[in-house]
């Protein structure tokens, strides 16, 4: 207290605490930037090792420069005025788990697959028939393909390498005219030139029923279960039940001319079918009329394929006069996208593990084209054929493509990748067969 009772003042403290701060910044008072702006010059122009100075006149320049301003032996270009504090001793930074909370591990950057160019293996198929309008070449759950070559079925496993035929036509003049695998792998249906629909048991090579209804020959097969549905040349699709005495349960009635494009959406709830008029038609399991029309291609359309991550989603081909590759939604029956080709399309496969389609052509490279979906870039080409390529059938692993050309060639393809662990499933018990019901009347 002072004398007339004020309070006195407490005297300053000679030295100040330094605050506590999270970075160290350095101080510019403790730095000579002409100098360190000619040590980074010198760095960058590679000037300093003193070793491999020349006598040129412009290095000569430079050092003296340097020893003028004394900066020969300084390398430091940044100086800091005083070292950064060390944290308080037990420190925790709160933040930490902040920051990395949400660091999450990225996920393996995916390599590209190597897509051979070439066929790995090539087959002999004699009488292989030049029609764009039949269907000739499955292959089927048990690694079976069977292909229809003239009058005769044949049936070569996969797994062995064995050809055993299946079945020949016994009329004069008859041929076959398409063939589809059921999906118990166990039974085949085979289409002829006199209107009849064949099932075989290909386990023990024997005919166990045959299905009339059709006035010509029958060039589209497609199976939904226990239901087979015909297409015809007589612009007819028929579904058989082939449980039933009495088979036909529905005829439908859409097209002018012969149906040569017939394909079940995999969950069995739509039918789409395609003929010499040009038309698409999508057609519901219960309706006997197409719920859908698309008339957007220029010419037949025989190459169709649904799409096995999108329902609703489906590939179509069209033949010369179009050679366009059209995508439409078969639940509002809209054309989405269209690609032209520049060739006939003969047949579509989609990939079943990844976002890919591959399409075969005919006049005039006699290709098969992988292209990426949706953008549709094309990812690869595969040439070997010497004639239209008019059939594609995709083995069970979905790795591997069987083509059938005009050359009489079957050739094996390894276009599509293999399945991850995620997409690998166990089989389910609807393997069983669904036509152990048949009564043979």
């Amino acid at each position: 207290m002072t004398g007339d009772g004020t309070p006195r003042k407490a005297p300053l403290s000679a030295k100040k605490s330094k605050p506590q701060m999270d970075r160290f910044i350095p101080a510019r008072s403790a730095m000579d930037l002409d100098v360190a702006n000619f040590n980074l010059l010198k760095e960058n122009n590679g000037q300093g090792n003193t070793a491999e100075i020349t006598a040129s006149p412009k290095v000569e320049y430079k050092k003296r420069l340097a020893e003028g301003l004394g900066t020969e032996n300084a390398p430091r270009i940044l100086a800091f005025k005083n070292k950064a504090p060390a944290p308080p001793e037990g420190m925790q930074n709160n933040l930490a788990a902040l920051y990395s909370q949400n660091t999450v591990q990225r996920p393996a950057k995916k390599n590209f697959r190597n897509i051979p160019q070439a066929p790995e293996r090539i087959l002999d198929a004699p009488e292989l028939l030049d029609d764009y309008y039949l269907n000739l070449l499955d292959w089927g759950p048990m690694n079976n393909v069977a292909v229809a070559l003239g009058t005769a079925v044949y049936l070569w496993n996969a797994n062995t390498g064995d050809i055993e035929q299946l079945m020949e036509c016994s009329e004069q003049d008859d041929y076959v005219t398409s063939v589809s695998w059921g999906a118990d792998g166990k039974h085949i249906a085979v289409g002829t030139s006199s209107s009849a629909v064949q099932i075989w048991d290909a386990n023990r090579v024997k005919q166990i029923r045959s299905l009339n209804g059709h006035a010509a020959r029958v060039g589209a097969l497609s199976w939904n279960n226990a239901i087979l549905s015909s297409g015809g040349r007589d612009s007819i699709i028929i579904n058989h039940d082939v449980r039933q005495r009495e088979h036909i349960t529905a005829t439908l009635r859409g097209h002018d001319q012969e149906v040569c494009g017939l394909k079940w959406s995999p969950n069995g709830q739509q039918l789409a079918s395609g003929g010499n008029d040009n038309l698409l038609h999508i057609w519901d399991a219960s309706n006997d009329r197409p719920t859908h029309c698309i008339t957007s291609h220029q010419a037949a359309v025989k190459a169709l394929a649904w799409c096995p991550f999108q329902s609703n989603l489906l590939a179509s081909g069209g033949g010369t006069a179009d050679r366009c590759i059209k995508f439409s939604n078969t639940h509002t029956g809209a054309v989405l996208n269209s690609i032209d080709t520049a060739s006939q399309v003969c047949a579509l496969q989609w990939s079943r593990h990844e976002r890919e389609i591959l399409s075969s052509h005919g006049f005039s490279q006699n290709q098969l084209c992988l292209w990426k979906y949706p953008s549709m870039v094309k990812v690869a080409e595969f040439t070997g054929h010497t004639s239209r390529v008019l059939h594609l059938a995709q083995s069970p692993d979905g790795t591997t493509v069987v083509s059938g050309a005009a050359d009489e060639t079957l050739r094996f393809w390894r276009v599509f990748a293999e399945a991850t662990v995620a997409q690998k499933v166990k089989p389910s018990s609807s393997g069983n067969s669904m036509l152990r019901s048949i009564n043979i009347r």
